[in-house]
């Protein structure tokens, strides 16, 4: 791309390449949160307390559970 068309095109690619810049990164580290181990283990420790609680029934807690699980499994690869 020449000088020209990058100083003309510059007001409109500008924001859209920082618009990307910060969805690419809120992006990752979305990932390393959703394959964090430590995470994972929060979100079992706070469904048991939901749970206890009567905030949620059995069914519920046991297809979330499943879920952590297996995300758990995956970090552990």
């Amino acid at each position: 791309m020449g000088l020209l068309s990058r100083l003309v095109t510059l007001p409109v690619s500008s924001p859209l390449g920082g618009a990307l810049w910060i969805a690419r990164h809120v992006h990752q580290a979305a990932e390393r949160e959703f394959r964090d181990p430590a995470a994972i283990r929060r979100a079992l420790r706070n469904l048991e307390r939901q749970l206890e609680d009567g905030e949620i029934d059995e069914e519920t807690f046991e297809e979330a559970e499943a879920v952590l699980l297996e995300r758990l499994r995956e970090a552990a690869r």
